[in-house]
């Protein structure tokens, strides 16, 4: 019964993600939003859609390249427990690792993305420890800690998931270091980055990938080392 409720809860996010987009590109742009608190009746900051339709199509052209001159920068990042962690040191393990770019409020691919690394989690059973998953949040100013420690309950993450915040310069860092970085999180396009085993190269893959095909392209980059 769990697992199908999780299906459906993945199935749902990926409908409402490929419907958004579609609305997006028909119109041009991602909207602007500015709702009342239903509690309070105080207006909220506004939020916009996350993504932009172009930086969405431009990353799914090329699916899978290879990052031959990927170097892993020297930053300091803050994990979901709190404790302040060194991006290489999270990335220095024997494990494979998938890596990816999130914001906890974004509507349209990144609860798409979350699911999806869920599913990955789920479908490896006992080897879910064996695989390190990384998700660095672009939006600092909002993802704390604590709200990274929710969301992460929110997607059943199991232990070997980090979810990592920083300040906005780290955080911009991170993202150039990986051919990632559009300007702004509204700019935000679907792309995993993943590793087989330490020192070897990396991969992006672009586009909202299922959790199979996540699996299939972690699994052949592993059985070649």
């Amino acid at each position: 019964m769990r697992a199908l409720q999780l299906n459906r809860r993945y199935d749902l996010h990926l409908r409402a993600a490929v419907a958004t987009v579609a609305l997006l590109t028909a119109f041009g742009a991602a909207p602007a939003v500015l709702a009342g608190d239903v509690t309070t009746g105080k207006p909220k900051a506004e939020h916009r859609s996350c993504c932009a339709p172009d930086a969405v199509s431009k990353d799914t052209k090329a699916e899978v390249a290879a990052l031959e001159a990927l170097e892993i920068p020297d930053l300091t990042f803050v994990r979901m427990d709190g404790t302040a962690v060194a991006l290489r040191d999270e990335l220095a393990t024997d494990k494979p690792v998938m890596l990816n770019f999130i914001f906890t409020t974004c509507t349209t691919i990144c609860p798409v993305m979350s699911a999806t690394f869920e599913q990955v989690q789920r479908n490896l059973g006992p080897e879910r420890e064996s695989v390190r998953m990384v998700s660095i949040s672009i939006d600092p100013d909002h993802d704390t800690p604590a709200r990274l420690r929710e969301y992460a309950r929110g997607h059943d993450a199991g232990p070997e998931w980090h979810f990592l915040t920083g300040t906005p310069s780290t955080v911009e860092a991170a993202q150039r270091a990986f051919g990632a970085y559009r300007g702004n999180k509204f700019n935000h396009a679907p792309i995993t980055f993943m590793r087989g085993l330490q020192d070897s190269r990396w991969l992006r893959v672009a586009g909202l990938k299922s959790a199979k095909d996540l699996e299939a392209e972690l699994r052949r980059l592993t059985a070649e080392e």
